[in-house]
């Protein structure tokens, strides 16, 4: 079971000391993945299952490329995996950005829960009634490392070449839809500046994929010009996918016609719509070390 906060939200999982970041999530998203987390500690297999909805129901590892076309699908997953699992692992929150309606979900698994190495996931869910209805992973395959995934990863061929957004609509709030939009299509021109300028004052801009953070609207232009021909979300073709989240922040999956297809990236906003908190989140194994390490060298304040 989870523990119980004083204000009556649901807190982390048994065995699990990190605090579930909640500053920008609703109350009632938090309650939500909370309790699916909660079952999912216990090893509930029927218990999990029952916070998904049955139509309509999107579940896509955009990293290897697993679609689960059925509620019953994942069940099996769940089914054949639960029961392996070391007693002393968890799969647990930390972060949430969003509302009842559609957030970001950050977690990890610890070594064991589907990969013998942690996995930090970024997830998009979507929510109908109080059930998940699409959720989408992404993630870095680097951080798993080939010895532990081989063979897994679909060609790209094989990839599913719709992620369902149609099935869930469009219901971020119109904030984040608009700072979203603006953000891809400065991001999408090239334009450091005007892309910047949607930063608050002491904005974060983090690459979880490449490690890398920079603070500042000035920094960031400079990362951005530096970067524009290495980063996978800018350049002409990238497009937004969907967008989720309140008017406090969300995300959008991009995709591109790149090398690196496919990607999310997490907004935090203040009160005026400025980004407070840029993150990015894509398969970093489809760039090589080098590019890899030219990311790095934009990151150098001078």
């Amino acid at each position: 079971m989870t523990t119980t906060r004083a204000d009556g939200l649901a807190g982390q999982v048994p065995g699990v000391t990190s605090v579930i970041d909640t500053s920008h999530a609703s109350p009632e998203v938090v309650r939500s993945l909370t309790a699916y987390f909660g079952d999912k500690a216990k090893r509930d297999i029927d218990g999990t299952v029952a916070h998904f909805c049955k139509e309509p129901f999107v579940y896509i590892d955009a990293t290897l490329g697993w679609p689960f076309e059925t509620r019953d699908n994942l069940r099996d997953l769940f089914a054949q995996q639960m029961p392996q699992w070391p007693a002393d692992a968890n799969s647990y929150l930390t972060r949430i950005v969003g509302d009842e309606n559609s957030a970001i979900v950050y977690f990890t698994n610890d070594p064991g829960i589907f990969f013998p190495a942690d996995m930090r996931s970024v997830r998009v869910v979507n929510f109908i009634d109080g059930k998940i209805a699409r959720w989408l992973d992404y993630w870095d395959y680097n951080h798993i490392g080939e010895a532990n995934l081989k063979g897994m990863r679909l060609p790209d061929e094989q990839f599913p070449a719709d992620f369902k957004e149609s099935l869930v609509g469009d219901v971020a709030t119109a904030r984040i839809k608009q700072v979203a939009a603006s953000l891809n299509q400065a991001l999408a021109a090239n334009d450091a500046a005007r892309a910047a300028a949607l930063f608050a004052p002491d904005a974060t801009f983090t690459h979880l994929t490449a490690h890398l953070r920079i603070t500042g609207p000035r920094h960031i232009t400079t990362f951005l010009a530096a970067a524009q021909r290495t980063l996978p979300y800018m350049g002409s073709g990238v497009a937004v996918r969907h967008v989720v989240g309140s008017d406090v922040g969300g995300g959008y999956e991009w995709k591109a016609n790149g090398v690196v297809p496919r990607g999310v990236n997490v907004l935090q906003l203040d009160d005026q719509g400025l980004i407070t908190s840029f993150e990015s989140i894509w398969d970093g194994s489809r760039l090589d070390d080098d590019a890899l390490l030219c990311l790095a060298k934009a990151s150098i304040e001078r």
